[in-house]
């Protein structure tokens, strides 16, 4: 599964770095606390959020995620996309809420995965 699947199913816009929509998509993590997702989410994730201000693209290119996941309708600043841009990480807009976002992605067999 790519970012562009993962935009598709959720009625998701690409935005930020587009070209990077082909990304393949390891696993998914859900959380809005920057320490959490440095501490737990994987490699290959895509990270399903609320935050979109530019720390959120520090954080994806640290832990090599393969998109960031904006729910209930917001937008990153034009801040965050630039640096999005720029590190060629996709971000994906859509209006679904986190957990709506969740459980289209496991229906398609996307899961969280644990740190080993």
């Amino acid at each position: 599964m790519t970012v562009a699947d993962v935009a598709h199913a959720i009625a998701g816009s690409v935005v930020g770095a587009p070209e990077a929509a082909g990304n393949e998509v390891g696993g998914a993590y859900a959380s809005d606390l920057l320490s959490d997702v440095m501490a737990n989410a994987q490699d290959g994730d895509v990270w399903i959020t609320l935050q979109k201000h530019v720390n959120i693209v520090a954080v994806a290119q640290l832990k090599n995620l393969s998109a960031i996941v904006l729910i209930g309708g917001r937008q990153p600043n034009d801040d965050t996309l630039a640096r999005a841009a720029e590190h060629r990480i996709p971000m994906v807009t859509t209006s679904y809420p986190a957990f709506d976002v969740a459980g289209r992605l496991y229906q398609l067999g996307v899961r969280g995965r644990r740190a080993s």
